[in-house]
């Protein structure tokens, strides 16, 4: 297969796969139908498109010829009247004349896809899972790697959401806004960690993925637009106070920079400004939320002109609060990194330990190899090397793969 044709679609893959998705379960409004003819579609382009070229609009070209094979296979089961007459007659899909050569953009139909996903009547944890799997694509492994679980479990989890979704016939809207309270969390969690994902890839060759955070960033805005409040102003916060560093998180071969390493002349100084406006606007509310909490914390780093300079005593401070609004074992490591910046890395290692004795976190390469960071500066190696080499075996993603060797052949040395 000619590489330019397998780079676009790929490329088309990595950045259209949630909308191709979303459009197509507005369509036929079943999960897995809508899943199984993207998938086909897009095997369909590679040789297609090495005979036709890449068309002008790809991601139109996916969707029509996905449509196509979802009317075959609803055919094909004799379904045809019960299944799609009632979606012509309520125009979702037109099979008596060819598809439009490019439709052009639904702004909304993805956050359509994210409050389907996201019903009160699935479990939370359901509910973000499942939007990860048809927003971005994630694998089911990928997923469960962000929610530290087996990937039996997290694929149980999907099919009975899935399951609920089509015998509950839960609709494909956007709900009103005195309906939308019910689903806020899951939303707010699942566009948080489509952004994280886009942030810090869980996987690959790439450290980031900067359509996946685009897009979480396009879906705080409308959110906050419909829901105006200390928790969605708090996220976008949050959001661009991160997005501001991507231009000094790598090196231009992709090798990863750590904050403290970071050129602070490269964060944009615009999405800081409007990031710390946000946060102002969010921790005016009665009771500020865990992504305004958050979002003050990115914006001390923000303010702050080198590492040594940033206000560690502000920061563990603002971990304090977030510790008691909403705890978890990630909270408190990097609560824990924020005290040993500002008590020193054994302080920081004490802490970390604590958190892995109780067995939290024993599959987060993140508590791994921030244990490894602690022992190398106070000089223990042999317990540095051990958490390294324990951090490798679990992290996926390929720059940080490299870093951590890296530290390890700095340690033999």
């Amino acid at each position: 297969m000619p590489t330019e044709v397998s780079t676009a679609v790929e490329e088309v893959y990595q950045s259209e796969w949630g909308r191709v998705v979303a459009t197509l379960i507005g369509m036929v409004g079943d999960f897995d139908l809508a899943e199984e003819c993207a998938q086909e579609a897009f095997a369909a382009a590679v040789t297609q498109w090495e005979k036709d070229g890449v068309p002008e609009y790809p991601r139109a070209w996916i969707i029509s010829t996905a449509r196509h094979k979802a009317i075959d296979r609803i055919r094909r089961k004799s379904r045809f009247e019960e299944e799609l007459e009632p979606r012509l007659e309520a125009g979702n899909i037109d099979v008596s004349t060819e598809p439009e050569v490019y439709s052009g953009e639904i702004p909304d139909d993805r956050l359509r896809l994210i409050f389907t996903c996201c019903h009160p009547a699935l479990a939370l944890d359901a509910q973000v899972a499942l939007t990860l799997r048809t927003l971005c694509g994630l694998e089911t492994e990928e997923i469960a790697r962000a929610f530290l679980v087996p990937p039996t479990t997290m694929a149980q989890r999907l099919v009975r959401a899935k399951n609920k979704i089509r015998d509950a016939r839960i609709p494909y809207a956007v709900p009103e806004t005195s309906e939308m309270a019910p689903r806020l969390d899951g939303v707010l969690h699942a566009i948080y960690l489509v952004f994280n994902e886009g942030y810090s890839a869980s996987s690959g060759d790439q450290l980031t993925r900067a359509d996946l955070s685009a897009e979480a960033i396009r879906l705080g805005r409308l959110i906050v637009e419909l829901l105006p409040n200390s928790e969605t102003i708090g996220l976008l916060a949050l959001m661009l106070l991160h997005e501001s560093r991507r231009a000094a998180r790598a090196t231009a071969d992709g090798e990863m920079i750590l904050l403290d390493d970071q050129d602070r002349a490269l964060w944009n100084q615009e999405q800081i400004a409007e990031g710390v406006r946000l946060v102002e606007r969010a921790l005016t509310a009665r009771r500020p939320s865990p992504y305004a909490i958050q979002a003050a914390i990115a914006a001390v780093h923000a303010s702050s002109p080198s590492g040594t300079e940033t206000d560690w005593r502000e920061v563990v401070a603002l971990y304090d609060v977030l510790a008691q609004i909403a705890p978890s074992p990630v909270v408190e490591l990097n609560r824990a990194v924020a005290v040993a910046m500002r008590d020193g890395a054994a302080a920081g290692l004490a802490l970390v330990d604590a958190i892995l004795a109780r067995g939290d976190l024993d599959g987060y390469h993140l508590a791994h190899s921030a244990r490894a960071e602690f022992c190398r500066r106070i000089g223990k190696k042999d317990e540095a090397r051990r958490s390294y080499e324990r951090a490798l075996m679990l992290t996926r993603q390929e720059p940080e793969r490299r870093f951590l060797q890296k530290r390890l052949s700095e340690l033999e040395s």
